[in-house]
């Protein structure tokens, strides 16, 4: 694998993740809490090895910015909006998830029930925009390479 390939990687982590989610979501709404908790801790899993992966491509990037090369001003805006919320809100995530995993983990099913409630919107905002941000990046919208 090379440097350039993780960032397809991170995005396949975030779409599964979101999979996965989203199971999770539907198995509790069924009150299948086995299937529940299955798919929710293999998110946690999944949105782990997307952190790891994320944090080795900055690193071995130094921290380089990936740019954007949408032209057209409202489509510019519209991204950078989303890329924003989507920074704040997965920085947020860092310590809702494991913080409203630890309350199931131990039991407590109501405080679970109370933190899933906002966490769950959130960490499904930021594992979708994830995908997106990845596609407007590298896919739609890819910055074009400066010539010298």
């Amino acid at each position: 694998m090379t440097i350039h390939e993780i960032p397809t990687l991170n995005a396949a982590l975030n779409a599964t993740a979101t999979v996965l989610i989203t199971a999770g979501f539907i198995f509790i709404k069924q009150g299948k809490r086995d299937a529940h908790r299955a798919a929710m801790l293999t998110a946690g899993v999944v949105s782990a090895l997307f952190l790891v992966g994320y944090v080795t491509h900055k690193i071995l990037m130094r921290g380089v910015h990936t740019p954007f090369g949408g032209e057209n001003p409202a489509l510019r805006a519209f991204y950078y909006t989303m890329l924003i919320s989507h920074i704040i809100l997965a920085i947020s995530i860092a310590y809702l998830v494991p913080r409203t995993f630890l309350f199931a983990i131990k039991g407590d099913y109501v405080s679970h029930k109370k933190w899933a409630r906002f966490t769950f919107p959130i960490w499904y905002y930021v594992s979708v925009t994830g995908v997106l941000v990845y596609f407007f990046l590298y896919v739609w919208w890819p910055a074009t390479p400066v010539v010298a």
